[in-house]
């Protein structure tokens, strides 16, 4: 083990709790309405994130908090809820195949706005694991003709957001601590979540003495732990020891936990999907920049 380089340990355990935070956004969304489930995700990891880490938020420069706010919104806040309302319309392991475009979005967004290089080797990786989520999404579309994949935008234009962060992470963040990036993004973004809840009804009998509350509220909080307050540490982490394009590469497992997860919860799952999966790991290998 000591011959395993730490960014793809990393990679692996962050794959595996994004992977599974599909299949916790679908059955949270049995007892809870798309924007409920957005903003309990944003308060309950802010909640845990606050604990841990706001002796850091001292050590933040008045210079950084500019990044912080826009990391914050584009990284967390948006997508928390479209991913939700995507989930209302397309399957958990579609959500997460469309997921994949992160990758492609970044070396896009970091080439073009950001000045960030990559190499020609990454660039392979990223086209070969965009092969790989192509024939995923096309054979999931033929499994399930009724879906409505307009609500993909949703998922797309969240990708479009994650690739915006890793970069900025990257480039204006790198000096902060991944601790206190997580902590100093749901500070910005804890009260626009709370007057979301508020407004949507959360608190009526209707919401609360729905069968499915108690369970959804379990969901909803193992999702924010793991899949948020964890996941975004180990992700700042990962960003910054490694380039935006590898990070980013997580996409490219996840969708392979979520296929698991849909199978295990009654979703369909081909012999083509599972050699596209194989696709996908390649491309995550291609992806990964050798040190000379």
């Amino acid at each position: 083990m000591s011959g395993i380089n730490p960014k793809w340990i990393y990679l692996l355990v962050l794959s595996l709790i994004w992977g599974s935070s599909f299949i916790l956004i679908k059955k949270a969304l049995l007892g809870l309405t798309p924007y409920q489930l957005g903003a309990l995700r944003v308060i309950i990891t802010g909640l845990f994130l606050f604990a841990m880490g706001y002796k850091t938020l001292k050590t933040i420069k008045s210079s950084d908090w500019k990044w912080l706010i826009i990391s914050g919104i584009l990284g967390s806040f948006i997508p928390a809820f479209f991913f939700a309302i995507a989930e209302t319309q397309i399957d958990s392991t579609v959500v997460s195949v469309l997921n994949s475009l992160v990758p492609l979005n970044t070396i896009l967004l970091g080439f073009t706005i950001f000045k960030i290089t990559s190499t020609k080797r990454q660039i392979l990786g990223v086209i070969i694991g965009f092969i790989g989520t192509t024939i995923l999404i096309l054979k999931g579309a033929n499994l399930n003709p009724h879906q409505n994949y307009f609500y993909a935008i949703f998922v797309i234009l969240s990708t479009l957001m994650y690739a915006a962060n890793v970069n900025i992470i990257k480039k204006y963040l790198q000096h902060v601590k991944p601790l206190t990036i997580a902590t100093g993004n749901f500070v910005v973004i804890f009260i626009p979540a709370f007057v979301i809840l508020v407004s949507s009804d959360f608190f009526s009998l209707r919401t609360l003495e729905n069968p499915n509350f108690k369970m959804a509220m379990i969901y909803i909080t193992i999702l924010a732990f793991f899949g948020t307050a964890l996941a975004k540490i180990l992700f700042n982490k990962l960003v910054h020891m490694s380039t935006p394009v590898f990070a980013s590469s997580v996409t490219f497992i996840m969708p392979i936990v979520a296929l698991l997860w849909g199978y295990m919860d009654g979703e369909r799952f081909s012999v083509v999907q599972g050699a596209a999966s194989i696709i996908i790991l390649f491309g995550v290998y291609m992806s990964h920049k050798r040190i000379p």
